[in-house]
């Protein structure tokens, strides 16, 4: 039976490691974390993610804070808040929440925000530091991702993994990650995407799997070689009339035919997920460090 690698196990965790070290802050006389949430429009997904890291910033004793506008609000108004936002020293991390209306450039809202508060880690500077090796604020999720391979003790050193999706969000920073020197790196990195040729082959001899294509059930029990790890981040909502809210949650792993076949394996939802909050928490208390480091040298 596969070891269910749960991030709500992993995440609670970290949580109460970092709410000592802010109560330790805190106590010190120092004012703790404060992370800033801009929220554009009302979709339903991105109100939802960003209500738990609200609420996942007060149970590690950050201060929180959500700055709503309407999906009519002007690109050159979320860039004004966004430049407050960097000049305000009582702010040490700074998100926009993902996808923005049609109407405004996403990249250049990401760009705009201070690379030193780009606590998702999305700044091509900080995208730039990973890819060289360097210190820098790391992208939440893939970073996630690393944290709870090293809680559960998944060895990457040596292993053969393959990334299934290139995206800027996880697929690529996933592979440097993972190829970087490091405790959860030295791994030899394939990374598969749409064009990729024959890719159950590069499945079947994977020692570890990374599904980040957004395709619900894709990989497939007779796509993966037995003793595989498997790490499935895709949550894409499906039609389920069973359930209160008229959808569930589906991965990019058909959960019931891999997980026989697998050593160890993430659940969805409740795998990855909370690791990606986890991971922006960490990203925030390192600024907040980062930030104190700076005023004392």
């Amino acid at each position: 039976m596969a070891v269910i690698l749960d991030g709500r196990v992993v995440s609670a965790a970290l949580k109460e490691e970092m709410r000592r070290d802010v109560e330790n802050m805190v106590a010190s006389g120092l004012r703790p974390p404060h992370l800033v949430a801009i929220l554009v429009g009302e979709d339903g997904g991105s109100m939802t993610y960003v209500g738990a890291k609200e609420k996942a910033c007060h149970e590690v004793g950050f201060t929180g804070t959500v700055i709503r506008y309407p999906a009519t609000v002007t690109e050159d108004e979320l860039l004004a808040k966004v430049q407050e936002i960097n000049e305000n020293d009582q702010i040490d991390g700074l998100i926009v929440q993902l996808p923005l209306p049609a109407h405004i450039n996403e990249n250049k809202v990401t760009l705009a925000i201070a690379p030193e508060k780009d606590v998702d880690g999305f700044h091509d500077v900080n995208m730039g530091r990973l890819a060289k090796g360097s210190p820098g604020v790391k992208p939440a999720t893939p970073y996630g991702i690393t944290l709870m391979l090293k809680h559960y003790g998944v060895e990457t050193s040596g292993k053969h993994v393959v990334i299934i999706g290139r995206s800027n969000i996880v697929g690529r920073p996933m592979s440097i990650l993972l190829s970087n020197p490091g405790e959860t790196g030295n791994a030899t990195v394939t990374v598969c995407h749409s064009r990729t040729h024959n890719l159950t082959e590069f499945t079947r001899n994977a020692d570890i799997i990374v599904a980040a294509l957004g395709k619900p059930g894709f990989l497939t029990g007779d796509m993966v070689k037995d003793g595989v790890v498997v790490v499935d981040v895709g949550t894409t909502r499906v039609d389920d009339a069973s359930k209160k809210a008229g959808w569930r949650l589906c991965g990019d792993v058909d959960f019931a035919t891999v997980e026989p076949k697998a050593s160890a394996i993430t659940p969805v939802p409740g795998g990855v997920g909370p690791m990606t909050i986890a991971g922006l928490l960490v990203n925030t208390l390192q600024a907040r460090k980062a930030q104190l480091a700076a005023r004392t040298a």
